[in-house]
């Protein structure tokens, strides 16, 4: 037939003929057969019933290998690896439908029917059990409902989130109700791809996030992470990552569970667990999946880890009540929900008979250790009886102190009830549904039925929590447990804390720091870090191509704080301050200035003061002989102005201590320019006499007006551009220096230039003036101080610029002191040694110059001296000079 003519809608009507009519022609036959034959397992109680529900457990945790031969019809696997825990769970359902049929307030004219399989924690399993509970008989037939029994009204299951992700995108084809109880994958979350499933058990979401922010209380920074190969373990995995990557936590690594048995894999995860230096590890998988590696660490003795636990096996007996399993496990925190005591449960579980089906058989002859199978009876195996004493048996199917996931189960099973019972009380023209109208409870759609599931909101028996479904998700609220040796050496779940999604977020997870046991007993909080953190003082150095939590300490550098931990980058101090030893704290850096009262200042005064005295006193003897003949010599005037310019020199030194204001800075600079200059210009003015016989009036004005060209630099120097005060705080890096800023190089430059010019001049003339035959030769004592102001000043340079702080004012007062008792001592010493040790050297007969002879004699010992008389009578001074030798 061709069928390429028609649209695809054509084509899917077409087909769906073809198969109808084929259906039909089998129907007609009497039967509804498929080419294969589903084997499952499980309970089923319809006769009689008015409404089923389905339910679907995961009794078994595997399926038997089966021979891959394809020379013979396959035939669907069995199950193997029988679980207490879940079969408890099973049994759950039992005891909430006979309880609910007991009972008047729920359902009193309807009488609740079952079908429960074994979903044996396989997808397969999961998928045969829901298409043939879909289909009404042990012969799945899709699409179709075969048969006149009961309707369908929900399904209870299928146990782990990927058989719920397998069975929830069937049921999702027919709008048909799926109530999950241990199903908490977030991905079931999108009502898109799956718009009929609801449960019981919160949502992933919630629990990623709760391990999030328990490894940031804790402050671990370094954490592995293990999940299942399935959508729970991937999907719950992958948003704690986000969660905690954010925060700043690193990953140290990350493994995967396999879900089929692999030594191999489970080795490498162990060694990988043994080489990580990270002490918390995060697992997100079941028991089951789980077990294997519980295995391999104990056989590795992997002690000194924390484990965080999702609430699949957080209360786990199949994994606490391993032998030897404290030393590896113990300390574990995990996660695990609600938890209730369901009054009568214990009693139905020790009221299960080995007679009813083949699971509770299965289940008898393990607890026992007999089978009711006569071959195995002839093979030597004991015989069950059936009259075992169950109230003997201490496992987990009969242990009712943690009834978390079983108390999941007892509220989806209420749940289903309670949305049939509202079902069922509809007043008729008051229905939600078209026409106002109300659904059967004997042939209701189970699109209806979801409706009053959507919208339901109960109270649980017994426990009185209010239960309702937000968009087919509960609020997250989880216990923390923590796992602590008993006095019997097993575990006890011992409750640290909550966690709840709807409280504010500062307090959705409370914990009881004080209460948790770690590994190894140990009460102190374990550290899990990759790199130390970084103390204050120093910062974060990132270590090339490894996680950022991995890093070094690096010391802040100078001038640079930190002062917080594990800080990315240090802090530059003001410009006032600097860094204390430790790094952490700004401090404000030392103020430096030479001071008047420390003992270099003092000493410096001392100097000064001394100096200027001693240039007093000179004023003053010369004073006293003024009209002697040697104190007239070369005009007395220049001798004065000479002595009052040291003075200056030597008081404006003292100026340049303390701490530095804009009037000292101002006065020691402009009073060094112009003393220096006066005294410069006084011994020009000297030299001027001697070399050129000039007037004694030409040489004050060469003095005058050298000192006025420099005072009148010097104001406008302080008028434009004077100096100022100024914080130096690049000499030195802890020193604020205290110092004088010139204003203008230029000026500064100049000004002093002028001073080494004038000096330049004066050195020049008394150089030449020295050779001059008089009897009292001033040219070479001018002469002699020149070359001490130039030796001081020379030296002055070196060392000026090789000192910083307080002790380039100590060097610079020290050049202007040398320099000042240089000229002092050569200049004014022959004279003072004249008027006050030899006074009969002082007459003005001695100050006729005599004219040079050489005496011829044999002897050659000739005392003659050759003079040259000048007279001035410019102002009545008389110019000459007079001989110091006997």
């Amino acid at each position: 037939m061709d069928l390429t003519g028609l649209s695809s809608k054509g084509r899917f009507l077409m087909v769906l003929c073809i198969v109808s009519y084929l259906y039909k022609s089998t129907a007609a036959e009497g039967s509804c057969k498929l080419k294969a034959k589903f084997n499952l397992r499980g309970y089923k109680e319809v006769e009689k019933k008015t409404v089923v529900i389905g339910g679907m457990f995961p009794v078994h945790q595997r399926l038997t290998d089966t021979d891959s031969n394809t020379t013979i019809a396959p035939e669907s696997s069995d199950c193997e690896g029988f679980n207490f825990r879940t079969f408890r769970w099973a049994q759950t359902m039992l005891f909430a439908l006979n309880e609910i049929n007991s009972r008047n307030d729920i359902l009193p004219d309807t009488e609740l029917g079952y079908v429960i399989y074994d979903s044996c924690f396989t997808i397969s399993k999961a998928v045969e059990g829901t298409l043939t509970f879909l289909t009404g008989q042990d012969e799945a037939v899709p699409n179709y409902r075969c048969g006149d029994g009961p309707p369908l009204s929900a399904l209870v299951g299928a146990g782990g989130s990927d058989l719920s992700i397998a069975t929830a995108r069937i049921l999702g084809l027919y709008y048909f109700p799926q109530m999950s109880y241990a199903s908490s994958c977030s991905v079931l979350e999108s009502r898109f791809q799956y718009p009929t499933f609801l449960r019981t058990i919160p949502s992933d979401e919630h629990q990623s996030v709760a391990m999030a922010k328990l490894v940031l209380h804790f402050g671990w920074t370094w954490v592995g992470t293990i999940a299942a190969e399935d959508d729970y373990g991937k999907y719950g995995i992958k948003r704690f990552k986000e969660v905690v990557e954010e925060a700043g936590v690193c990953i140290s690594f990350s493994e995967t569970l396999p879900k089929i048995r692999n030594p191999e894999a489970i080795e490498r995860i162990v060694q990988t667990v043994l080489d990580s230096t990270a002490k918390i590890i995060v697992v997100f998988s079941s028991d089951v999946d789980l077990s294997p590696l519980v295995g391999e660490l104990l056989r590795n003795n992997v002690t000194n880890r924390t484990w965080i636990a999702s609430e699949a096996w957080v209360t786990s007996a199949a994994i606490s009540r391993h032998p030897d399993i404290l030393p590896v496990l113990g300390g574990t925190i995990g996660f695990a929900v609600k938890r209730a005591d369901i009054p009568g449960l214990k009693e139905h579980l020790l009221s299960v008979t080995p007679y009813n089906d083949t699971l509770t058989e299965e289940f008898w002859g393990i607890v026992f250790n007999c089978t009711m199978n006569y071959r195995q009876v002839l093979s030597g195996m004991r015989r069950c009886t059936g009259e075992e004493m169950m109230e003997k048996l201490s496992n987990t199917f009969t242990d009712v102190s943690q009834l978390r996931i079983t108390y999941n189960v007892y509220k989806a099973v209420y749940a289903v009830a309670h949305a049939l019972h509202n079902l069922e009380d509809c007043k008729p023209h008051s229905g939600p549904f078209e026409n106002n109208t109300c659904a059967d409870i004997t042939k209701f759609e189970p699109w209806q039925l979801m409706y009053y599931l959507k919208n339901l909101r109960y109270t649980v028996p017994h426990t009185g929590e209010e239960i309702y479904f937000n968009n087919g998700d509960v609020d997250g609220f989880y216990d923390i447990l923590n796992w602590q040796s008993e006095s019997e050496g097993g575990i006890t779940y011992t409750h640290i804390g909550y966690y709840n999604s709807t409280a504010p977020p500062e307090e959705r997870l409370i914990i009881n720091n004080g209460s948790i046991i770690w590994n190894n007993d140990i009460l102190e909080t374990p550290r899990s870090v990759c790199s130390e953190r970084c103390q204050p003082g120093t910062r974060m150095g990132i270590r090339q191509g490894e996680p950022v939590c991995c890093f070094d300490c690096i010391p802040c550098a100078d001038g640079e704080i930190s002062n917080t931990t594990d800080a990315r980058g240090c802090i530059q101090c003001d410009e006032d301050y600097w860094s204390n030893a430790n790094h952490d704290t700004c401090v404000p850096k030392t103020i430096e200035f030479l001071d008047f009262t420390e003992p270099l200042g003092i000493t410096l005064i001392a100097i000064a003061a001394f100096g200027a005295l001693a240039t007093i006193a000179v004023a003053i003897i010369l004073l006293m002989h003024l009209n002697t003949p040697l104190v007239n010599v070369n005009d007395p005037l220049l001798s004065f102005s000479l002595l009052l310019g040291l003075v200056i020199t030597f008081l404006c030194s003292i100026v340049f201590l303390g701490e530095p204001q804009m009037w000292s800075c101002m006065t020691s600079q402009v009073a060094l320019a112009v003393g220096f200059a006066l005294v410069l210009s006084s011994l020009m003015g000297k030299s001027a006499l001697l070399m050129l016989r000039a007037r004694a009036v030409k040489a004050r004005v060469i003095m005058i007006v050298c000192t006025l060209i420099q005072a009148v630099g010097c104001t406008v120097w302080l008028i434009l551009m004077p100096p100022q005060p100024v914080k130096n705080t690049a000499a030195q890096n802890i020193k604020i220096i205290l110092e004088c800023d010139p204003g203008n190089i230029i000026f500064i430059c100049s000004i002093f230039a002028y001073d080494i010019l004038l000096a330049v001049l004066t050195f020049s003339f008394a150089f030449v003036a020295r050779k001059l035959e008089d009897h009292f030769n001033e040219g070479k004592s001018v002469t002699f101080g020149m070359l001490v102001f130039f030796i001081v000043w020379i030296s002055f340079v070196p060392a000026y610029l090789s000192t910083r702080g307080k002790f380039m004012v100590a060097v610079q007062i020290f050049a202007i002191l040398a320099s000042s008792f240089g000229l002092l001592a050569c200049v004014f010493i022959p004279k003072c040694y004249v008027l006050l040790i030899k006074p009969e050297r002082n007459k003005e007969e001695l100050m006729i110059p005599r004219a040079k002879s050489r005496d011829t004699a044999a002897s050659g010992s000739s005392a003659s001296l050759a003079t040259t008389s000048s007279s001035a009578n410019a102002n009545g001074t008389t110019v000459s000079t007079v001989s110091l030798d006997d």
